[in-house]
């Protein structure tokens, strides 16, 4: 039966490393490959705020026909909505309309803004090693997630094969049982009672499955790939991880998580630089050459028939005219604005290194229950072949008797409740282990202390 078990765990599982498992899942998982994208993004964003401070050139070009009507009088343009058809006043309306056409180049840039454009490069650069670290830290998070779902797998695993033992073991019983029974040396109620025996172990054995299978499918998911059933590799619970035989520490400040919320307060404290950068004023240079061409002529003004509604004659531009010049813009609200973000930002980043401390507390904690937890565990991992070798003895012992009529069935029924205890035990420390270097190493921000032992 137990060499059934093994070959419908491994013959019709796919045998899975650990370290497969972690590399296919950090590859495949959705949110990781997101939080790449959007680090790639913000490099891309650093480019492009560098080009921000390229000058702007605009060409633009019209055609048009209408008359041109002029009044005297104050106009404002107000929302770009008003026409600019230039003619001088005369002292009645008319209708005479023609094409006209203008032709422009423009060239104007900010060329000194107190160091505003150096610091928008600055705060890119920042969210950029943000978002660099945000990835970092999901990979290393998806990797001890892998990891653990793997381990609880392949303890479900072991204590599958376990359970199966006992099953077998109780069926032994049954049919010893049953046996003596019949030929009159026992009474039925034993009988009954190791049928009993046999239904919990097989009960037993289908939660457990249950178990692997709901596991199993937790680590697919991980993994990002389609449902398979997995076979854990066994082979490392049989070893202590060297890294505990060492003394060598990692450097906590290393740890993803902790750069994270660094460079969470750096890309703070950059923008609040930012803003300050606005209290002060912006000097612009800008150059413009135009050319205009018109179907009215130049001495329209006393001779209002002096045009022509020929097109070709009413685009061709006739006079030119450049601009060159150099100004400076200031609006002093904005030092009141700006001085409300740069107090909402120093908030902030007071609120983000709040953050920082808990995590920081928190991780140190996780640090010294990861201790405690390898201490106890390496104690246990010690002590579980001997309660195994232990309840195996006294099974026999329970066993022995029983078949040669010197105990009842409640012995054997307790030390083979015993023996499954012990089995079971020793599945789960012999995990622990494992469990409590990676519980180490997630505190400490250093996978390669745990998946090195591979």
């Amino acid at each position: 039966m137990l060499l059934l078990l093994l070959y419908s765990l491994q013959g019709f599982s796919q045998n899975l490393s650990l370290k497969d498992a972690v590399n296919t899942g950090v590859a495949n998982y959705g949110l990781v490959q997101a939080k790449g994208k959007y680090a790639q993004a913000a490099q891309e964003t650093v480019k492009q705020t560098r080009r921000d401070y390229l000058p702007n050139v605009n060409l633009s070009a019209q055609q048009d026909y209408g008359t041109v009507n002029g009044q005297n009088g104050p106009l404002y343009g107000l929302g770009g909505l008003g026409v600019a058809s230039s003619g001088l006043p005369l002292a009645n309306q008319n209708w005479n309309a023609a094409f006209g056409a203008l032709y422009l180049a423009n060239v104007n840039w900010d060329f000194f803004t107190f160091g505003r454009m150096k610091q928008r490069i600055t705060v890119a650069k920042a969210d950029a090693e943000r978002q660099k670290k945000d990835f970092e830290q999901e990979q290393f998070q998806q990797k001890v997630r892998i990891a653990a779902a793997y381990l609880n797998l392949l303890a479900s695993q072991r204590l599958v094969i376990s359970q199966q033992k006992n099953l077998d073991r109780t069926q032994v019983v049954l049919k010893n049982a049953a046996t003596r029974v019949t030929t009159g040396l026992l009474p039925g109620v034993d009988s009954t009672l190791a049928s009993a025996e046999v239904s919990r172990a097989k009960i037993a054995l289908n939660q457990l499955r249950e178990q692997v299978k709901m596991q199993n499918n937790e680590l697919v998911r991980l993994m990002g790939v389609t449902p398979t059933d997995f076979a854990a590799d066994t082979t490392l619970v049989a070893r202590v991880p060297k890294a505990v035989l060492t003394d060598e520490q990692p450097n906590d400040s290393l740890n993803p998580i902790r750069q994270f919320y660094r460079s969470r307060i750096d890309l703070s404290n950059e923008q609040t630089k930012l803003f300050r950068r606005e209290y002060w004023p912006t000097f612009s240079a800008f150059g413009i050459f135009q050319t205009r061409g018109s179907g009215f002529n130049s001495n329209y003004a006393t001779d209002q028939n002096s045009y022509t509604q020929n097109y070709a004659d009413g685009i061709n531009p006739t006079r030119q005219n450049y601009l060159l010049g150099v100004g400076v813009t200031w609006n002093l609200t904005t030092i009141a604005r700006s001085s409300k973000k740069v107090s909402t930002q120093k908030l902030i980043t007071e609120g983000i290194e709040d953050e920082y401390k808990a995590i920081d507390l928190q991780l140190k904690a996780n640090d010294d229950a990861a201790n405690a937890r390898m201490d106890f565990a390496l104690q246990n991992y010690k002590e579980a072949p001997r309660q195994v070798r232990a309840a195996q003895q006294a099974y026999l012992q329970r066993t022995t008797l029983y078949k040669n009529g010197l105990t009842n069935l409640v012995d054997v029924t307790q030390a083979l409740y015993t023996l499954n205890r012990a089995e079971t035990d020793r599945d789960v420390i012999y995990t622990n282990v494992w469990q409590a270097l990676l519980m180490k190493a997630a505190a400490t921000g250093d996978f390669n202390l745990f998946i090195n032992e591979f």
